[in-house]
């Protein structure tokens, strides 16, 4: 079967996130809806209807059987319905379509169970916790879990704590009072790290020594993580190694978080934060109180920076020096507070080469389509 995940026109809502990578792609719970869609309909061909410059890295879709709105969140029930669906007909609930087969004069079909949507890119911390505890009681029903270690300490119910083959967990503080704990297949958490669920550490990440971490949170797949931070998702392969507070966040893909790093996430007034959006290139009022950093894959920053309440950043950012910095910084920027300058291309690509190289993971011509784009 060909599942073809839509943006359906939600790719600005979710930038920086989605200048690199399509609605379908982004990490938020334990999976990404193109992982969950693939673990609950096994052998699907997954493409994509998104933006022009993904496809080189993305597949595109000229023809699909079941047509996804990438921002619905799947769980059993939802993916059920949508493989009932005939040809010319449309699931439908209460926030819009969820899946259809056909693209004209559909049929509706209405939806009557629970359906987690994303409509902004604070959903993706905001519904953090509902997601991840959805995808804990999916992931949690394929095998038993390892056996943890008798070094650790929990606090609340042992069997909302799973951790999968080749894991490591030594000498921790567990807390399940206020959700599951999903450790990944070859992850670690580090002595004296001390957890509070919802929590969920992707295969293969890390969490260092004496971290402090608050739920809801997801460190996404191959991410070291460190000092304290509180509802933040990362997406994977990037870091935050070393002491510095970051919560109610969302960080990219290859991503580096200097030493003693700190973001505010709550103005001083207590107010509604005022976001940076890339629909309409100006800042506008949210409804939320709480955000903290948002950033673009390959950006980075400095040690000791320090950003104001709902900071955007953009992809390959370089940011550093003393005092804050913007709360919106472009792509491809190098600076901070005394001002910023282009960041050029093609240093922006070694230094994305560098750092993929570490870790084993090619820069592929396709990477290389990305960054012209959005290089200009």
């Amino acid at each position: 079967m060909k599942l073809v995940l839509c943006d359906d026109g939600k790719h600005l809502k979710f930038a920086p996130l989605t200048l690199t990578r399509p609605v379908g792609d982004l990490r938020v719970g334990i999976m990404t809806n193109t992982e969950r869609w693939d673990f609950y309909v096994p052998g699907a061909h997954m493409c994509y209807e998104t933006e022009d410059h993904l496809y080189a890295k993305f597949p595109p879709a000229y023809k699909g059987e079941l047509w996804i709105n990438a921002a619905v969140i799947p769980d059993r029930e939802v993916v059920d319905a949508a493989l009932d669906l005939e040809e010319g007909q449309e699931l439908v609930c209460a926030s819009g379509w969820i899946a259809r087969k056909g693209k004209e004069n559909l049929e509706k079909v209405e939806y009557t169970g629970k359906v987690i949507v994303l409509e902004n890119r604070w959903d993706i911390f905001e519904k953090n916790g509902e997601i991840l505890e959805m995808d804990f009681r999916a992931l949690t029903t394929r095998h038993p879990g390892q056996p943890l270690s008798s070094s650790n300490t929990v606090i609340g119910d042992p069997r909302l704590i799973f951790i999968e083959e080749g894991a490591s967990v030594e000498a921790s503080i567990l807390n399940t009072k206020t959700g599951p704990i999903y450790i990944g297949k070859h992850a670690e958490v580090m002595e004296g790290a001390i957890i509070r669920g919802p929590f969920a550490l992707c295969d293969y990440a890390g969490i260092k020594m004496g971290a402090k971490v608050y739920g809801p949170t997801t460190i996404g797949p191959h991410c070291k993580v460190g000092g304290e931070i509180s509802n933040v998702v990362f997406q994977s392969y990037s870091n935050k190694g070393h002491d510095g507070f970051l919560g109610n966040s969302v960080i990219g893909e290859w991503c580096n978080l200097g030493a003693d790093t700190n973001s505010s996430n709550l103005k001083n007034n207590y107010s509604k934060v005022t976001a940076y959006s890339f629909e309409t290139e100006s800042f506008e009022k949210t409804d939320i109180q709480f955000m903290g950093l948002i950033m673009g894959d390959h950006s980075k920053c400095g040690i000791n920076t320090m950003f104001n309440t709902a900071t955007v950043v953009g992809v390959s950012a370089n940011i550093y020096g003393g005092d804050f910095p913007p709360k919106y910084i472009p792509s491809f920027s190098w600076g901070g507070a005394a001002g910023f300058e282009k960041f050029d291309k093609d240093k922006a690509i070694q230094a994305a080469k560098a750092m993929m190289g570490r870790r084993g993971v090619p820069f592929t011509t396709a990477d290389q389509e990305i960054f012209d784009y959005l290089a200009g």
